[in-house]
């Protein structure tokens, strides 16, 4: 009876949508992928940002540019390519298929929806969902 607990318990966070964020493994996914082109912080102003052709977004104002709700589902297609930006010349991330591998894990989007998406979106999304700039 134990173990089949131990396993309901394993189970329900794919039967809700919801999988395991790990913001700290999000902000050094981050740092590595992001940060030369949207800064340390977010907001834009990478090194890089001042030779591309099309300036990095502030990931820190994606909720308040969205009426106060963070995008998940927009944002979980650019990171993992299924929504390429023309700026940056290929499908995001201009790195490979890293955050692409798979679409195997469930994260719950605002309208209680699931969007399939793979672990290092996930832990990304959280790691952006906390530098959200409140008001």
């Amino acid at each position: 009876m134990r173990s089949l607990i131990i396993f309901a318990l394993a189970l329900a966070p794919l039967a809700s949508g919801v999988s395991a964020q790990d913001a700290d493994v999000g902000r050094a996914l981050y740092h590595t992928h992001c940060a030369t082109c949207h800064g340390l912080e977010g907001r834009g102003d990478g090194p890089m940002s001042g030779v591309l052709t099309v300036k990095p977004v502030n990931l820190t104002e994606l909720a308040a540019a969205n009426g106060g709700v963070f995008p998940l589902e927009r944002v979980v297609m650019r990171i993992d390519g299924r929504d390429p930006l023309v700026s940056h010349g290929s499908p995001m991330p201009v790195y490979g298929d890293y955050f692409a591998r798979s679409f195997d894990v469930p994260i719950k989007a605002p309208s209680g929806q699931p969007v399939m998406t793979s672990q290092p979106v996930v832990d990304l999304i959280a790691y952006l969902r906390e530098i959200q700039k409140s008001d």
